[in-house]
């Protein structure tokens, strides 16, 4: 088939281009004219309030031969990048959508496309965590203009249905990320981040924003017994100075670790190595890609009980679940795991790992798309 995918992929980094990175890769092994297309202006900066969103030395990315031919924040531009995938006359356009912020830029391109190319976009998101007025209607706009969508949580599925009862959807569960390295040894990875082996290690990591509880993770520590030190791993959005703040005023403040910087792909298997249990103590969620670092990892996860994660995290199997992002739920959470055997969670998680390949995402895409 020939194929146009239209998402982000290198220079930019994070999760999204490494995610369309393993699935174009897979794409082409399996025979098929994949053309990949990219922002050149993603979003502004103001949208954006990490360091950066281009690579940066030491990072470890798949480096796809890209075409950057879309201004997402400058409307005279989307004619021009509409017709540079139109003359590839694509079977069908893949795109992901995780910010209502891209809906009228990559819905007037899917609009824009010949009427036998098909359009499927993987939903990151449908209704955002962090609302805006326009967050409805840019949504609205860019899903008409598609023929069907990937969901890989029945929390955005049921999102996209609310806002498009009639869509053609596909529910596929989020494939594992396998592009950070080996585990390490967990000794030699304490030792590299100078943390205590005899304490249990907790990893909240990622980037750093409201929805995703950082501040009742803290707050809960500061109620743990000496046993625990927490690892706060992660680039922030915004400012760092309310976590700082929360910290200060902690009893346990000197077994808490902070790493605020954004966390290249050759230190990822560091953090997971020396990890006993990585914690998201979400607020709202579809779902994560954490999930799948800590699954490629084999490092079981605490979550609050929102969106997909439940879905994602098996409780009592993979991970474990609480009921809600509250304090003594969190804390109850943790300290229940810690007495439980660890190996049954790792074993479990061993065998999800087989199911959950990239090949097996991007076969079942595309035949979904051949049914539509």
């Amino acid at each position: 088939m020939n194929i146009a995918y239209l998402s982000t992929f290198y220079h930019y980094r994070g999760g999204i281009a490494q995610f369309n990175a393993s699935v174009l890769r897979e794409l082409e092994k399996a025979g098929h004219d994949v053309n990949a297309f990219t922002f050149k202006v993603q979003y502004p900066n103001f949208l954006f309030p990490g360091e950066t969103q281009m690579v940066k030395d030491g990072d470890i990315v798949d480096k796809i031969n890209t075409k950057r031919i879309l201004n997402s924040a400058f409307p005279l531009n989307w004619p021009f990048a509409a017709s540079k995938i139109k003359k590839t006359n694509p079977d069908i356009l893949i795109m992901k959508y995780w910010m209502s912020y891209f809906g009228p830029s990559l819905g007037y391109v899917a609009g824009s496309l010949k009427k036998n190319t098909k359009v499927i976009t993987i939903l990151d998101n449908v209704i955002p965590h962090e609302k805006k007025f326009f967050d409805e209607s840019f949504t609205k706009y860019f899903l008409k203009r598609n023929t069907g969508f990937v969901a890989m949580s029945d929390k955005v599925r049921n999102d996209l249905l609310s806002l498009k009862p009639d869509a053609k959807v596909e529910l596929l569960p989020h494939p594992l990320y396998d592009h950070f390295g080996e585990i390490h040894d967990k000794n030699s990875a304490l030792k590299h981040l100078k943390l205590d082996p005899n304490k249990k290690t907790l990893l909240f990591f990622g980037f750093i924003r409201d929805y995703k509880g950082l501040d009742i993770l803290i707050d809960t520590f500061g109620m743990l017994d000496e046993s625990y030190q927490l690892v706060i791993a992660g680039e922030v959005y915004g400012n760092f100075d309310k976590y700082d703040n929360l910290i200060n005023k902690n009893p346990n403040k000197d077994r808490i670790h902070k790493h605020v910087k954004y966390i290249s792909d050759n230190e990822v298997s560091l953090y997971f190595s020396a990890a006993d249990v990585c914690i998201l103590p979400y607020r709202s969620a579809t779902q994560s890609g954490i999930t799948g670092i800590s699954y490629h990892f084999e490092t079981p996860m605490i979550a609050t009980d929102v969106g997909g994660l439940a879905e994602i995290i098996h409780h009592n199997e993979t991970g474990f679940i609480v009921e809600k992002p509250e304090l003594d739920f969190l804390k109850n959470g943790i300290e229940d795991f810690f007495k439980t055997d660890r190996t049954i969670y790792i074993s479990n998680i061993q065998k999800l790992k087989q199911e959950l390949s990239w090949e097996v995402f991007a076969y079942r895409l595309l035949e979904f798309a051949n049914s539509l």
